[in-house]
This record gives structure tokens, sequence and C-alpha cells, in this order.
């Protein structure tokens, strides 16, 4: 099912359009939930903060091509609502290619030093082998993760956010029974759970590959689009490189909160590891409604048509409040049910360490979640440049913060967490600031001439 954003009533044409993308990517965190659960509840807290550590590497190194993969879904859907089919085509072609090329550089220097990556995250001594052996596996999925964020990205430009939500599904299911099977049948301990993981990945990129090209050949280019058009790939340029950028400040910065939390020892690194899932599960939505959103913006502002624009910012910042409101209180008065999930209940310190962050972080959900439709916005209409800034005043403030409060020994480890929603307000005042000043100029622009800027 494709859905034309330009078109129909704004509100419901968003949610309709953003319901499989929600659904899709709160399958994908069962890919990380499954491990987190089965490792924490059968491999014990070393094993769960290894896998923990672990993904926050793993989520750095993904989005550099998520988000390349985003920024040129950003093109594509400027060009399909300008009804551009050929400068469409030869987008896809130089996106995939440039893409494809980053993908391989990453996966040779990720296995080359992936022992100096591991001692960089300040990893305890009895973690240290169980993470180089599930890093080891992980990273053999890299181009598997490039291959369906490519072809999502492709489909939901088009409004084709159905498809990539079912194969996410199969490969979902797939990876908890193999991580049963490996880890509880096999005892293959964290490196079975790692090859469940790789195993779906590549279910769902083959799926997704295959499926575009049957259903969609329209969108695959002839051999005349088949060249690196330097026109074109310096239009992808501007959008992906920015977007990869913010991606991967933001990303980063994680990582770098990540070394922070595993000076203070095991047990604080096993209650960041399962309240982080807990954490991203909750806010996911929004996530997912802000990626809907750009695509919209996208379309109308290649249809340009502002008043649209507009009416659908009104409409995205309800949604977001009322779903944010709901999920705070959701995970502030559930808290440690929900880390229970992931823990034994005599491990009281885990349960402390993370009943406390999450009732941090789950009180400003609001701050993350209109951050997310900044970040839409601002690469919809071709300012991806303001994503990157929004992303470094957040992302700064959280890691500056982080190591200052922390530091001081009357708060501790308790000033990593209240960083982060202090990173995500002043983030937020700055985009509004923005948007408040060159309101008019943001979307009354030629978008021909900007692509081609």
């Amino acid at each position: 099912m494709q859905h034309d954003l330009t078109k129909g009533p704004i509100t419901r044409t968003m949610l309709s359009f953003a319901a499989p993308m929600i659904a899709g990517n709160l399958l994908q965190q069962f890919y990380n939930i499954a491990d987190t659960l089965i490792v924490g509840k059968f491999l014990g807290a070393q094993a769960l903060a290894a896998v923990g550590s672990a993904f926050s590497l793993m989520t750095f190194l993904t989005s550099i091509l998520l988000g390349l993969c985003m920024g040129s879904s950003a093109v594509f859907s400027i060009r399909y609502g300008q009804r551009n089919e050929e400068k469409l085509k030869s987008s896809i072609f130089v996106s995939f290619v440039m893409i494809a090329l980053v993908t391989v550089v990453i996966n040779l220097l990720v296995f080359v030093l992936i022992e100096p990556i591991i001692r960089f995250m300040n990893v305890p001594s009895d973690v240290y082998q169980m993470m180089y052996d599930y890093l080891w596996v992980i990273f053999v999925g890299i181009s598997f993760v490039f291959l369906y964020n490519f072809f999502a990205a492709l489909l939901r430009a088009v409004g084709n956010s159905l498809a990539p939500l079912l194969f996410l599904a199969f490969s979902a299911i797939t990876n908890i029974v193999l991580d049963l099977v490996f880890v509880l049948v096999f005892k293959m301990g964290v490196a079975g759970a790692a090859w469940a993981t790789v195993i779906a990945q590549i279910l769902s990129a083959v799926g997704i590959t295959i499926y575009t090209l049957v259903k969609f050949p329209q969108f695959f280019p002839e051999r005349k689009y088949r060249k690196m058009n330097l026109v074109v790939l310096k239009e992808i340029f501007q959008y992906a490189f920015l977007t990869c950028i913010q991606q991967s400040v933001m990303n980063f910065g994680i990582l770098m909160v990540q070394g922070l939390v595993n000076s203070f020892g095991t047990a604080v690194m096993a209650a960041f590891a399962a309240a982080v899932k807990i954490d991203s599960f909750a806010y996911m939505p929004v996530q997912d409604f802000g990626n809907a959103f750009s695509t919209f913006a996208a379309q109308n502002f290649g249809a340009q048509k502002e008043e649209r624009i507009r009416k659908g910012i009104r409409s995205a910042i309800s949604v977001t409040v009322v779903f944010c409101l709901v999920i705070s209180v959701l995970v502030f008065g559930f808290a440690r049910q929900l880390m229970l999930i992931f823990v034994q209940p005599q491990e009281t310190e885990i349960l402390s360490i993370g009943v406390e962050y999450l009732r941090v972080e789950g009180t400003f959900y609001c701050g993350i979640g209109c951050l997310f439709l900044l970040y839409g916005f601002y690469r919809a209409v071709r300012r991806p440049g303001i994503s990157v800034v929004l992303t470094v005043i957040s992302l700064g403030t959280r890691v500056a913060l982080a190591y200052l409060l922390s530091a001081i020994p009357a708060i501790g480890v308790v000033g990593i967490w209240w960083s982060i929603p202090i990173g995500w307000f002043l983030a937020d005042l700055a985009g509004l600031l923005y948007y408040r000043k060159h309101k008019k100029e943001l979307l009354f622009q030629d978008t021909e001439k900007g692509l081609q800027a």
C-alpha cells in the first residue's frame, strides 16, 4: 500500500502512514530486547552488561548507515512529491552506490579495530571477553543492516510503510526463536544471541530487497540512469551526509556516556543496559512518528503545499505531546515492574539503579518527542544542517553535564541520568526559536533550486 501524503485528512493520513513504521521499529527493538531478556535471565549480570554495552556501540556504527539512508529518503520523497521519476531513479542509483561503499569501509574497519574499540569504552576485565565474542559475530551483519534500511527508506519515501513492517515481523520472530535455541539448547552463550540477531537481519534484508525488485520495478534505474551523476551526487550528499553527521553525533554522544557508565562498574552497566532498552522502547513510537512527519513534510515541500505543512506541524505536535504524556505516566509508575522483565528480583542493586534512571528519563519524554519532530522537519525542508546543530546542543549538553555532575560525590551516577532531559529541552528551545525566526523562508522556497544549491 502506498500513501500519497500530499492529499487527504492530515492527522489521519500521517497516523495511517506512521502506524506500520511504529510497529516495524517496535518489532526491531525485539532484536535487542530478546538478546537482553534472554541473556539477563539465563547468562547473568556480566553477560547482560556485555550485550548492553555492545548495543551502544552497534547503535553508533549503524547510525552512520541509517543517517545516510534517511538523508537519501528525504530526496526521494521530494522527487516523488514533484512526480519527477527520472531524477528519482538517478537519485536511487547514486545513493545506493555511495552508501554501499561506506558500508564496506565501516565493515573492514570494525573488524580490524575491534580490540581498541572495546578498550576505548572502558569495559571491565570481567566483561571484556564476552563483549568481544558478541561483537565479532554482530559485525557480520552490518552489510545486511544497510540493505534493509536502504530499501525500507525507499519504500517509505514513496508512501509504502507496510512492507518493511512485514519483513521485520518475520525476522523478529525468527530472532527470538533462535535466541532460545542457541542460548538455552546449544549453550552458545552471548555469541549465540549475536548469531540469532545476525541471521534475523539477513532474512529481513534479503526479503525486502527481493520484494522491492519484484513489486516496484518502476523505481529501479534503467542503464541510462546508472551512472554517478555529479549533480545528483551533490544533491544526495547535501542531505545524506548532514543527516549521517546528525545521527552519528547523536550516537557518538551516547557511546561516550556509555563509556562513563562503564566506569561505575558491572552493576551500573547492567542496570543501564536494561533501562535503556525500556527507555528506547517507550519513546520509539514518537521517533518513528517524527520520521513519518518528515516524509509528509518532504512530499508536500516537493509539491509546494506550504499551508498543508503548517497544518501538519500543529497536528504532529498535538499527537506527540499526548502520546508522550501517557507513556511518561506508565514508565514512571511501573518502572520496577519493567526492570523485572530483564533482571532477577534478587539483583536489588541493579533494580534500584534502573528504576532511578527510568523515573528521571520517563518524566520528560515530551522533550525527546518534540526533538524528533524538529529533526524530521528540518530534513524535509532542506535544512539538515539545523538538525546537526540541534543534535550537537542536545548531545553536547548531555556529555558535558554527565561528566561534570557524575564527578561530584554527592551526585554520582544520578548526574548522568539528569543530563539527558536537560539536553533534550535545550535543543527543543533552539529549534523552536529558529523556526519562529525563519518560518516564512523555510516554507516558501524553490525546491528545485534548493536541491541543487
